[in-house]
């Protein structure tokens, strides 16, 4: 990410969207081998014995003719698995998903060029936003250099949809919105919505064919403060999107059109800050996730939010696109202010344009009265979210590359032994495996928690063990990670291509094949039940959070620095089972003994 623009572009950034593979079918056998191997750690000797056997009647009936079917559509779909994951992962849940889908996080900016800081708020504001719109206008004009593994080029489409991209709910299934085109595609909504004091203000970001300057942007926010401050605070119909979803989708009739926006850029005016420390960190990423939710649209793609005290976060529909996207563009963002030191430096001048336009609602006493039964909701329910988020500065990226050692795989294995460590036993866990290099891919499920993660979790807690046995299962443990992470996005997981015969039966309303009643099944974490839900959101300097999976869960996301790492750990409150301040805690330790065993002989 480190040259993501070309000033003549010798690629475009979609210039690969039609010669990509299609997304490829597993083999059946093998990918039961795989979910028997996957299974083994939460299983008795019985219980395996009960799971293998319900797993070979399935591979010998049904399966064969349910994969059969699966290949038939592969036929005529370059990803046979892309309507299906958006429909059953996304567009028909029922649960608000603001807070259950979206994730959020803080802007990078406070560590260098923009610390907290009170009275810049609208003229930081203006010179983001500016940076938003070179994003927004590198993607029209397709200058953004299009993402390659190695040489191998990985789909781009996931980046049509950060902009002018919106989720409209409906009663059974919600759909998603997407206006966005390039130049050579035709025009696209340019405008931008601003939201403030439960108000919302709209104005276009391009002015005779220029994107609008910073002292310019300034301008329109100025004038947005003004509106509001000292008058009283609008309906705040947008907590509306944080409504489960039927709710909202009956009662969504009384709001305009939002679907076009180019982006929403939220002023919170009562949050405030004043060090840049891990106590800065936690705060920012919790608001980013948990805050006010009467200045934020829980359906836009992107909510850019800016705080009173100078800094900044983002909150996401999960949606139409993967974190990687919004880390892209964060950090394509966060490079260019600490090129310029965070300060404009261009021109001045103000052209005359039209001021914002105040959106304005037509409520009544009833939508009032579910405008404030969606905030009791949410607030009751975010009042019950545990999240914790530190940087980790003993050690990073580098230390643990002159290990020799794969950074992801060490804080996985880390994470899990501080599981093991906390809870007396091994918890599922789903990691995302990008599966881009085929056509519209999105994400495979791999699962660290291995028997050989397993068995080194058990050795490095055992009194008796020696520093060489703990190291060849270490060894172990890294080996197969790393075997399963490489398959999984090379289109040889098991977990999508599982759920697809699942939705095949569903479909054409076959029995619920045993594999998938199996008590197995979603004790290992299938059907979406893994205990730590994870996902590294890269090696740049921006981060984020989600909620768990399930209840008795973790969410648990971080990013890899050369000299740290950075983690944010959530769990519910009401959970007796869960702590993530212990579990941070336990990684802490699992670390620094990961490092030491590592240190004292060369893996």
């Amino acid at each position: 990410m480190t040259s993501q623009v070309s000033e003549f572009p010798a690629e475009r950034t979609f210039q690969y969207q039609h010669s990509l593979p299609s997304l490829p079918v597993p083999s059946l056998e093998g990918s039961l081998a795989k979910y028997l191997d996957a299974v083994r750690p939460f299983a008795t000797e019985e219980e395996y014995q009960v799971t293998a056997a319900i797993v070979k009647r399935f591979g010998e009936g049904i399966g064969k003719d349910l994969h059969q079917k699966l290949l038939q559509r592969a036929r005529t779909r370059r990803n046979w698995l892309e309507e299906w994951w958006l429909d059953a992962a996304y567009l028909e849940l029922r649960y608000p998903s603001q807070l259950n889908v979206n994730f959020g996080g803080p802007a990078p900016y406070l560590e260098h060029c923009w610390p907290p800081t009170e009275g810049v708020q609208l003229q930081r504001t203006s010179i983001s936003m500016w940076h938003t719109l070179q994003y927004w206008d590198l993607l029209r004009t397709e200058r953004l250099d299009p993402h390659k593994a190695g040489n191998v080029a990985l789909d781009m489409d996931q980046f049509r949809m950060l902009f002018c991209t919106c989720k409209v709910p409906g009663v059974t299934k919600d759909t998603i919105i997407n206006y966005f085109k390039t130049e050579s595609e035709g025009p696209c909504p340019s405008h931008v919505v601003v939201m403030c004091r439960g108000r919302f203000f709209s104005f276009d970001a391009v002015c005779d064919s220029h994107i609008l300057t910073p002292p310019e942007l300034l301008r329109h926010l100025t004038h947005v403060k003004q509106c509001c401050e000292g008058e009283p605070a609008g309906d705040g119909v947008a907590a509306l999107t944080s409504e489960e979803r039927t709710r909202w989708a009956k009662v969504s009739k009384i709001c305009l059109d939002m679907t076009s926006g180019l982006s929403s850029c939220i002023l919170v005016g009562p949050y405030n800050t004043h060090t840049t420390d891990n106590h800065t960190i936690l705060s920012m990423t919790r608001e980013a996730l948990t805050g006010d939710p009467t200045i934020r649209w829980g359906d836009k793609s992107y909510n850019s939010i800016s705080f009173a005290d100078g800094t900044f976060g983002s909150n996401c529909d999960h949606a139409p696109f993967e974190g990687m996207v919004l880390v892209t563009q964060g950090y394509y963002v966060d490079q260019q202010l600490k090129a310029t030191d965070g300060k404009w430096k261009g021109s001045e001048t103000v052209r005359p344009m039209p001021l914002p336009e105040e959106l304005v609602f037509t409520v009544d006493d009833r939508v009032r009265s579910d405008v404030a039964h969606a905030k009791h909701q949410y607030f009751e329910t975010t009042q019950d979210l545990q999240v914790v988020c530190y940087a980790f500065t003993s050690f990073g990226k580098a230390a643990i590359k002159q290990k020799k050692l794969h950074p992801d795989t060490f804080i996985q294995l880390a994470l899990q032994l501080a599981y093991y460590r906390q809870h007396g036993r091994s918890g599922s866990c789903y990691e995302t495996a990008m599966t881009r290099r085929f056509y519209h891919g999105r994400t495979e499920t791999m699962r660290p928690c291995t028997l050989e993660a397993q068995n080194w979790c058990h050795t490095m807690l055992l009194p008796t063990a020696s520093a060489e046995a703990k190291r060849k299962a270490l060894l172990l443990a890294f080996n197969k990670h790393n075997k399963l992470m490489a398959e999984a996005q090379n289109g040889k997981g098991f977990d999508r291509y599982l759920l697809g015969l699942y939705l095949i039966a569903k479909e054409e309303g076959l029995p619920m094949p045993d594999l998938f009643t199996d008590p197995l099944y979603s004790k290992s974490g299938g059907g979406g039940n893994f205990t730590l839900s994870t996902s590294l959101a890269g090696y740049t300097t921006v981060h984020g959070v989600g909620v768990p999976m399930v209840h008795h869960g973790y969410g648990f996301f971080y990013r890899i620095g050369d000299d740290r790492i950075v983690a944010s750990c959530s769990a519910w409150k009401s959970s007796p089972e869960t702590d993530a301040e212990t579990l941070f805690q336990n990684l802490v330790t699992s670390l620094h003994e990961m490092l030491h065993l590592a240190t004292t002989a060369q893996l």
